[in-house]
């Protein structure tokens, strides 16, 4: 995905100000079009190429004689199908300090984090198309682990998006309780309901070991996260598209109320059995123990998210020696290139269907409820990387329909929202 053009940390590109060292207009700058070869969205039209002047350094601080090239972060699984593959790569990477690395950031001298709400730029090596990354050497074993799981992931959301639930069956057998043969009929309904919603949260917990096999391949030693984003693109890519299939589940699921329904009257009728000593073919696939596990999944608004956040919280905490800036530090790069590419008009241009635009703030919204839990002061603190004032705002400038479940998501998910160190203009945007 094509990174956006860098400025101050603070300042956001293409709304003017003497932060960014792009061409001017009426208005104040404006960032350059994408270089093309870069990361695009599906359905995106390739921007010609334009070589401008020097601009403002990848984290703040003014590159010496190299324009950077565009940071990518591979989204969606058509990312950058129509990106031309002829065309000559710009250049190598460049640097955190404006200084080209072969591809691979390194850190300023004298400092080994960029600042807080930098703009990140090249993290990801230009001479390659991350629609079309594939995974290195040594990163096949996760890939291969990862890459099963997300096979899995769209039959587990079409399998959802056409439950319907047994809710006649379930209100005839209530309003009919001396009705034998209502009540079986409600039964057979119910229980291979219930057996799918155990696919569903036995799928949970394989998406929680995918993600920590991801985190532990984007943190480990000796790389920093921006390096591990640029050398490992087809990594990137599946934590983009986990965090869009846990929205895109979370989603459906509080669209949905036939699934506590179901599940409610599944337990009821297992306790009621259990008194009068009776014992269902059921019970054996979904017995009590399980059935209460699952209970404490779908009782989450968001179940698939709340996994998640627990996972990646017990990965820093049982990775004591790994700072947990290289954990916050992965999540807000990647929540700051999502935020520029929606925000930025010359790369939201090329966005030509919804789909991409609900990837991009999908994969947003997920990175930055993973930093909130694990941050120790969250992301809406002051010292955040995470511009949560221009993420809010992107999101409210679309269409109600498709963002007010991803909104709710911040509101209600989040750890620190309500904390004092949460500002009152950030609270009210989130109102």
């Amino acid at each position: 995905m094509s990174s956006p053009h860098l400025c101050r940390p603070g300042v956001s590109p293409g709304r003017g100000g003497h932060g960014h060292r792009g061409r001017p207009t009426a208005g104040g700058y404006r960032p350059a079009p994408l270089p093309r070869g870069q990361w695009q969205p599906p359905g995106a039209s390739p921007v010609p190429r334009a070589q401008g002047p020097p601009c403002a350094g990848p984290w703040g601080r003014a590159a010496r004689t190299h324009p950077p090239p565009a940071p990518s972060l591979p989204l969606g699984p058509s990312w950058g199908k129509e990106t031309d593959q002829g065309e000559k790569p710009a250049r190598k990477g460049c640097g955190l300090a404006g200084e080209p690395r072969d591809g691979v950031l390194a850190p300023p001298s004298g400092s080994r984090r960029p600042g807080p709400r930098s703009e990140p730029s090249g993290f990801l090596s230009p001479g390659r198309c991350p629609a079309d990354a594939q995974p290195t050497e040594a990163e096949t074993a996760v890939w291969n682990q990862v890459n099963a799981v997300l096979e899995e992931a769209q039959a587990v959301l079409a399998e959802l998006q056409s439950y319907t639930g047994a809710g006649q069956e379930i209100r005839e057998a209530i309003q009919n309780p001396g009705d034998l043969r209502l009540q079986e009929r409600a039964w057979s309904a119910v229980c291979p309901l219930v057996a799918k919603l155990k696919r569903f949260y036995e799928f949970s917990l394989r998406l929680e070991n995918a993600l920590r096999s991801l985190l532990e391949a984007l943190t480990s030693p000796p790389y920093a996260p921006t390096q591990h984003l640029e050398r490992e693109q087809a990594l990137a890519k599946q934590f983009a598209e986990i965090l869009h299939f846990t929205l895109s589940f979370d989603e459906l699921k509080m669209t949905n109320p036939a699934i506590q329904n179901d599940f409610s009257y599944y337990r009821r009728t297992i306790s009621r059995n259990r008194i009068n000593n009776l014992q269902l073919d059921a019970e054996s696939e979904v017995n009590n123990e399980m059935a209460n596990r699952m209970s404490l999944f779908y009782a989450e608004a968001t179940p698939m998210l709340k996994t998640l956040s627990n996972a990646t919280t017990k990965f820093v905490s049982e990775n004591k020696t790994l700072p947990i800036e290289d954990t916050t530090d992965c999540l807000s790069t990647m929540a700051c290139v999502c935020r520029v590419m929606l925000e930025t008009p010359e790369y939201r241009s090329r966005f030509t269907n919804t789909e991409t635009l609900l990837f991009c703030m999908r994969v947003m919204v997920g990175v930055i409820i993973l930093y909130d839990h694990v941050h120790p002061v969250g992301a809406f603190a002051k010292t955040s990387k995470i511009d949560m004032k221009g993420c809010i705002k992107v999101l409210k400038d679309q269409p109600s329909t498709s963002t007010e479940g991803l909104l709710n998501a911040l509101r209600y998910t989040t750890r620190h929202l309500n904390d004092d160190t949460t500002s009152k203009q950030i609270r009210a945007l989130l109102q």
